[in-house]
Order: C-alpha cells, then structure tokens, then sequence
C-alpha cells in the first residue's frame, strides 16, 4: 500500500529513476574515494610541482557536484512519493471511514478511530517516510560497499556475503526478543506512574494511617519490574552491536591481511579497500537497526489496512441518479418494510406498511424500544431493511444513497454543531449575507425564546460549543428549504416545553404546505394535532388514524398513553382541534 503510494500511476518509470538515480550517486561517492587515492599516489611517483593540483582539483569537484545533484534527485523523488503515499492512505482511511455502515461506527470505539486517524497516520507522514528511505539507502551503502572490495579483492566475496547473512541472522534474533521486551517494558510502564499519581493525590490519607513505607515498598517493587525490562533491553542492544561489530572487524581484518601480504596492491588502493570495508561492517548494524524500527512503524500501516476493508455503504451509480424532477412531492409509501442492525441480529421492524400522501404531517410515537428510530433509520437505508418504501413514486432502495439523503431533512435527537461561532455553522461556505442569516435565526423561533435584555443572548458572532445545544433547528431551516420533504424528528424530547411549541409553530410556519413531515416524538403534545398518527409497538404498527378516531378505541394504545398523561383533557382538545381544523 505504502510503496504502491510511492511509485504512484507509473511505478516502473519511477522506480528505476530512483534507484538508478540512487544508486548513481552512492557509486559516485565511491569514485570519489578513489579518485582522492589516485590524486595522492601522484605525489609518490611525482615531484609535487609536476602534479596537475587543477586537474585533479577539478576532477574532484566535478565528481562531489554529480554526487550532490544525483542524491537531489533521488532524495526530491523519495519526498514527493512519500507526500503522495501518505496523502493516499489518509484519503482512503477517511473515505472508508465516512462511507462504512452504522452499524460498524456503533461496535467500533470512537477513540480506537480517531487514533487511526491521528497517531497511525502521523506515523506514515513521519517515521515510516524517513525509515523507508533510510532502509533503503543503507542496503543500497553495503551493495556498493561491498561491490567496492569484490572489485579490488574479487575473493572476498564470499566472504563478504557471509558476513552479511550472518549479521542478518543476528538482527533476526536481536528483533524478536526485543519486541518482547519492549512489550514488557509497556506494560510495566503505566503501573509505574499509576501508582506515583494515586500517591500524590492519595498523600494526605497515606500520612493519616500510616502507610508510607507500604506504599514505598510498593513503587520499589514496580519500579524494579519496570527497571528490568529496561536493562534487558540494554543488554539486547549491547549484544547485538558486539557480534555485527565483530563481524565487521573480522572481515576487514581479514581484507587487511591480505591487501597487505597477499597482493602487490599500492597504499591509495589498499586504503581505499579497506575504506570501503570498515564502512560496510559499520553498515551492517545500522541496517538491522533501520530495518526493526521499520517494522515496527509498519505496524500503523496494518492498522490502517484493517481499516480500508471495513463493511461499507453501496457506492453511488449512473443508474442511482434520479430524474431531475424528483421529487416532485413528499408522497410516502411503504410496504412490507422489516429492519435490523446486522445479518445476524434479530428484526427490530416486522412488515410495516403504511402510505402517506404529500403535505401530510404524520405523528409516529410508542414506547421506548418500540423502533421509533429504527424506522427513520430505515427509511434513510441506515441499517440492513426488507421490503419496499416508494418515495414519490420511485422505491428508495433503487437511488443512490446521496440522492435519497439530500432530499431528506432531518432535526436530530442530538445537535451536531460544531464549535466555532454561529455564523460559522449556520453558512459555513459564506453563501449567504447577515439578514438571510438572522432570517434563520427568526423563523427557527430563536428570538421567541430570549429577550432584548438577555445577558447572554445570542447573535451571529456568539461562540457555540461543540454539539450547540439546541441551535440545530436553525441550521436545517436555513441550508435546506426547499429540499424539506419530510422530517424525522427526536429534537424536542430533551427541550423544555416553551421551546417544544416554538420549534412546532416555526416547522407549520415555514414548511411548504407540499412538504411531508414525519414527526418523532416523545411528547404527546407535540404530535397530537397532526393529520395522522402511527403507533408502534415492539417494531409493528398497532395504530395508525387519524388522533380523533384513534383515542374513540378506549383499549388502544395511544389512548392508553393519554390516559398516562397529566394533562389528558389538553391533548384530547388538540385532537379534536385537529379534527375540526381538517374538516374546515
């Protein structure tokens, strides 16, 4: 995922210019080394007035100069392909996050995504980017390396290669113990502070029973676990570095031995031979340790994989599209319609059906656990459903889900306002000016609910906290007018009363009378007066009539729910008011 980021939409030509580009410069480098040998040999052979100082001079300058625009580019090609990488996997990781089912957001722990989103992702624009590169420069280092003393000693190359596999071997062993340890260091870590902070805040009742020396044997003891698994890492890294260090100084020893009584090499030659030993010994340390630490931030990239094959949401096709004209109104039917939050879970709606016509404002109540909001969920194709729902004459489950959504207005339970001041969450985009805006303000009843004299009354430059208490209405009356053609709403079961019958007058004041309006409620007062009524129970519809007729059926449940109610007579007068009201 992160090299296939790298290389991006041509990874064959990326991926030879860049180790070709690499590759390049590091043989270069190597030259460069040579060439010093070469340009001190001179002064052997030659009196020093006779060496050409600007040839070589120039020679030597020319060679850093290739050696500084070849590593430019190699290192330019890197940073923009991990730039690339790390912006690829961040889009996809919040891509599939936004687009996975609800029922997924609701098993998964907030905090476990943000720390995708967060913590892994950090670790991809920064440690994975920089231990990649290095990774690869180190091993790109030894090949040259190496291939600097093949060529001037080609028998070491056996014994070059096994040096390498055997420091290989080791940093296998070095790796696994060490991410037990580290694991172990963890864990002993938090037990460590946790008891030092309850001692802190816990001092004054410690003094008072006397307990000091109790608690100091006990941070002692915590401490030491936590001490041993530090020195053991210690001796880890120590263990590690005296057997790669010993290889690297057996064979360069060895290469010594023989450059000096085995050839007949010149000095420039055999230093710049054992030059490029020392260095490839003291490589090979630094690639195990590279290499770990790479494989280790990798981890946040598993993490991130997890996440990217997540259950998502139908993704939206040309055949998903509506005609421009939908919806023409807020007609409603649905037939047969059965809901649940997973495959395998029970049903929570059992074949509802009911129709409702354009313009309509239709109450849905029951008691708690009846699927009053398994049903928005359903008719929004929020959880898995069964059945048909025919949304102005078109079945929902044959749009695509943007479609179906943006047609839809809903006034949640929970406010979903961000923190930041009003205006900025009434017209984030800046689309509209200050008298549209406060024209929100009005209609969605704010002004009704505080006075000229409030303190803390509330304008288009007051700052809102994040969730914005019950400004939400606003923010829907504002952004969506005319896409409003029914309403779910749960938004006035945590409001008190007065401001209960504004957000009711606001939604009859200023809705079309074209627009469909399904209210939610867990008042009775709320929806009383609407057209229609549906009564749930246990995921069926037990009642569904006008208010009127259903509280004549004195065994009904919605008249059992009045009955309940402190303030009967009130609700049987809104009833009937509603009844006269559609006769008129």
């Amino acid at each position: 995922m992160f090299l296939k980021g790298i290389c991006g939409s041509h990874p064959i030509i990326f991926g030879f210019v860049y180790v070709v580009s690499y590759f390049a410069c590091e043989i270069t480098s190597a030259v460069q080394v040579w060439f010093l040998g070469v340009w001190a040999r001179q002064y052997e052979n030659h009196h020093s007035s006779e060496v050409a100082i600007w040839y070589y001079l120039t020679g030597y300058t020319l060679f850093q100069v290739l050696a500084v625009m070849l590593f430019t580019i190699s290192y330019t090609m890197h940073l923009f392909g991990t730039l690339r990488a790390a912006r690829q996997i961040h889009d996809a990781l919040i891509a599939s996050t936004l687009s996975t089912t609800l029922r997924w957001l609701d098993k998964t722990p907030a905090s476990r995504i943000i720390t995708r989103c967060t913590q892994d992702i950090a670790t991809v624009d920064g440690p994975i980017a920089e231990y990649s590169r290095w990774f690869f420069e180190n091993t790109g280092l030894m090949i040259i390396k190496l291939g600097a003393v093949v060529v001037m000693s080609p028998i070491f190359l056996v014994p070059g290669a096994a040096v390498a596999v055997l420091g290989a071997l080791c940093g296998q062993f070095y790796m696994k113990a060490q991410l037990s340890v580290k694991r172990e260091m963890s864990n002993a870590h938090a037990p460590v502070l946790g008891h030092f902070g309850a001692a802190v805040a816990g001092l004054r009742s410690i003094r008072a029973f006397g307990v000091q020396d109790a608690f100091r044997k006990e941070s002692y003891k915590r401490i030491d676990r936590y001490s041993r698994a530090g020195l053991t890492l210690y001796d880890l890294n120590r263990w590690i570095s005296v057997r790669v260090d010993a290889l690297g100084a057996i064979f360069t020893a060895s290469l010594a031995v023989y450059l000096v009584y085995g050839c007949t090499y010149d000095a420039s030659s055999i230093g710049f031979s054992l030059n490029m030993a020392v260095t490839f010994g003291g490589l090979i340390i630094w690639w195990v340790r590279v290499l770990n630490e790479f494989e280790i931030s990798g981890n946040s990239l598993e993490r991130i994989h997890q996440y990217l094959v997540i259950e998502h949401e139908p993704q939206a096709a040309k055949s998903g599209i509506p005609p421009a004209y939908w919806p023409a109104s807020g007609s409603l039917t649905v037939e047969k319609l059965s809901a649940r939050y997973s495959e395998d879970g029970p049903r929570v709606l059992h074949e509802i059906s009911f129709k409702i016509e354009s313009g309509e404002r239709v109450g849905i109540v029951g008691r708690t656990g009846s699927g009053k909001s398994s049903l928005t969920l359903a008719l929004l194709r929020c959880i898995l459903t069964e059945g048909n729902v025919y949304y102005d004459g078109i079945p929902t489950s044959s749009l695509n889900l943007d479609a179906l959504r943006s047609n839809i207005t809903i006034i949640p339970q929970i406010p979903e306002l961000l923190s930041g001041t009003l205006r900025q969450n009434l017209d984030p985009f800046s689309q509209y000016d200050d008298s549209v805006l406060n024209d929100a303000l009005r209609a969605a009843g704010l002004f009704s609910v505080q006075s000229e004299t409030d303190e803390g009354r509330i304008t288009l430059d007051s700052q809102i906290a994040s969730g914005g208490s019950n400004l939400h209405v606003i923010d829907d009356i504002l952004t969506n007018p005319g896409d409003l053609t029914w309403t779910p709403c749960l938004a006035t079961s945590a409001i008190d009363y007065q401001t209960d019958v504004v957000i009711q007058t606001s939604l009859r004041r200023e809705l079309n009378k074209d627009v469909t309006v399904l209210t939610i409620a867990h008042r009775l007062q709320t929806i009383m007066d609407a057209d229609k009524i549906i009564v749930l129970d246990a995921g069926r519809i037990v009642e569904f009539g006008k208010p009127s007729d259903l509280l004549m059926n004195k065994n009904g449940l919605l008249a059992a729910l009045v009955e309940e109610s402190a303030d009967k007579e009130h609700l049987h007068a809104l009833a009937n008011g509603a009844e006269s009201s559609q006769t008129t």
